[in-house]
């Protein structure tokens, strides 16, 4: 087998899951956000911020689940069987949320029920993501190349706080997405929330740095081990420097750098995550090269991809250009 085939779908499977976090974390986090607003003309200026926008931003989950099936079958195999009943609930809190979208433009003025579906569609789907993380990250029961484990063992304190510290990340990103797109009353409540929001992360990427390393041996060695702590210490630091600049940003009153710098904080906590767990794509048992499908099967779809991954980054992009700028007051899409 050749050894880089393995590799290049990693990367291009974590890239996607990083541009979904990013894209799709933000509208989640609209949603998050949405019961804290008070008056109506502010919950349809959220949603109005972010709906050009959702429904592109989860093609990335297509492409990074349908990778995963594709490119590394065993690993999707086992993988699925352990986190059953978390994917399916986040799939159709996804749906839900989508639906809840349309629906609550035309359900005007008697829209309750969409609100509601909207909102905890978005929490229960972000806070199962974070669960999903944690299941994965504490390490999934491999037997002969099987999953060996039971139906809920996915379910421990450290997922759930996972899950919890992902609703607050996307709620941040979120919250910084509307100090950057909109302005007027909108602006304030996210500038208000913001800055808890982001000591609840930085928080709890502190807990999880320190939970990782006591609980599993492999994440330990990996970061404390010589020379790997002279080389790894940077990505903490920079960490710590990022949300410290958030921070001031957003006292400072400043639109864009908040968001910005929120992303750049999350890549360097997923940046943690990766050095934490490669090569293992089913920690700790199973690698890329251990789970991954026939070359002549990955080759085949590489090809499609890269032809139609520039396409998808094309299509963003111009959403985005597009739609760039504020919104004011009482503007929307729908």
């Amino acid at each position: 087998m050749e050894w880089y085939l393995p590799v290049i779908w990693a990367g291009l499977i974590g890239t996607a899951v990083a541009m979904y976090v990013i894209l799709d974390g933000f509208d989640l986090g609209i949603g998050i956000l949405f019961p804290f607003a008070r008056e109506e003309e502010e919950r349809d200026l959220m949603m109005n911020s972010v709906a050009p926008f959702w429904d592109g931003n989860e093609t990335w989950l297509v492409l990074g689940g349908g990778g995963l099936w594709v490119a590394f079958p065993m690993a999707y195999s086992v993988v699925m069987p352990a986190l059953y009943l978390p994917v399916i609930g986040m799939l159709l809190a996804l749906v839900l949320r989508g639906v809840s979208f349309e629906f609550r433009w035309v359900a005007k003025p008697g829209h309750l029920i969409w609100d509601i579906a909207f909102a905890g569609g978005s929490i229960v789907a972000a806070f199962l993501q974070g669960v999903i993380l944690g299941g994965l990250l504490q390490g999934i029961d491999v037997e002969n190349g099987q999953y060996a484990g039971g139906a809920f063992d996915w379910l421990t304190p450290f997922s759930i706080f996972v899950g919890l510290a992902v609703v607050a990340g996307y709620a941040l990103l979120g919250a910084t997405w509307l100090i950057m797109r909109t302005s007027g009353p909108v602006r304030e409540f996210a500038r208000r929330y913001a800055p808890a929001l982001l000591l609840g992360v930085v928080g709890a990427m502190a807990v999880i740095s320190v939970w990782t390393p006591l609980g599993i041996d492999r994440v330990a060695e990996r970061w404390f081990s010589t020379p790997n702590i002279f080389l790894l210490w940077p990505i903490p630091l920079a960490a710590a420097l990022t949300a410290f600049g958030v921070w001031r940003w957003i006292e400072a009153g400043k639109d864009g750098l908040p968001f910005f710098g929120t992303i750049v904080l999350f890549l360097l906590g997923y940046a943690g995550l990766v050095i934490s767990n490669v090569p293992y794509l089913v920690p700790p048992h199973l690698t890329f090269w251990d789970t991954a499908a026939a070359p002549a099967s990955q080759i085949f779809f590489l090809m499609g991809t890269i032809f139609l991954l520039p396409l998808v980054l094309g299509y963003t992009a111009f959403v985005y250009w597009v739609f760039r700028g504020k919104i004011a007051p009482g503007e929307g899409y729908h």
